[in-house]
């Protein structure tokens, strides 16, 4: 299903996403809850865009082939990337707020650091 431009756009999306943010880690302006919670929405947000690529060319090949199908991918990749990433953000914040996965992680980061 993922492949080829739309496997490279979900890619390069998450991957600017994420050196964005851990830079921002490595700098204090971010925390390691919202680094989660970050790190989670870039990776639902590169799979949005994988999908919306996908579906929207599909999409749009069948409305207007050839140019439809440039358009369709366009604004499939976007809406998806804003789903995705609006449902990325949320497990994100849910799975950095769980008490049970703060009380498993406490450790880790106290061997780590």
């Amino acid at each position: 299903m993922f492949q080829g431009g739309s496997l490279w756009a979900g890619l390069l999306s998450a991957g600017m996403s994420q050196f964005q943010d851990t830079k921002s880690l490595q700098q204090g302006q971010m925390g390691k809850k919202e680094y989660t919670a970050q790190t989670v929405e870039n990776v639902t947000g590169a799979v949005g865009v994988m999908a919306g690529v996908e579906y929207g060319a599909v999409l749009g090949s069948t409305v207007l082939p050839g140019v439809g199908t440039v358009v369709g991918a366009v604004l499939g990749g976007v809406l998806g990337d804003r789903v995705g990433r609006v449902v990325g953000g949320q497990a994100g914040s849910m799975i950095s707020k769980n008490p049970l996965v703060n009380k498993v992680v406490e450790p880790v980061n106290e061997a780590i650091q």
